[in-house]
């Protein structure tokens, strides 16, 4: 069974930082893309970064790049999403996707497996 596991959320204030981490179990990381997604109260999800199974490329929505940094431990079969710096409007329930595809997209619907989510809240 794939399962998908975040940890690593919480309350911060702005300026502060959070490592959330995806644990994965019942797949291989050498199979799979995961990618990072955020929905804030009342908006639509949105993409944030994913990490390619292929090459271990990266990618970044433009308002989290310099900021965020997205990395994997094959070993432990859990990737990581290090966010420095962050502001109020970085507060979302934050998911871990993974795509079987590999396909190098932040799109929702290209991604087979989600978590159950994490809560982050900056405050001002």
């Amino acid at each position: 069974e794939v399962q998908l596991v975040e940890s690593g959320g919480g309350l911060v204030q702005a300026g502060g930082s959070l490592r959330l981490s995806c644990a994965a179990s019942g797949f291989s990381f050498d199979d799979y893309a995961i990618g990072w997604f955020r929905q804030a109260p009342g908006k639509e999800r949105e993409g944030v970064s994913y990490i390619s199974a292929s090459d271990g490329n990266s990618y970044y929505t433009d308002s989290v790049k310099g900021r965020f940094i997205i990395s994997s431990d094959k070993a432990k079969n859990t990737v990581y999403l290090q966010m420095n710096s962050l502001k109020p409007e970085d507060t979302a329930v934050y998911y871990c996707a993974a795509d079987s595809a590999d396909s190098s997209s932040l799109r929702s619907y290209d991604y087979d497996y989600w978590g159950q989510g994490t809560q982050v809240t900056v405050s001002s």
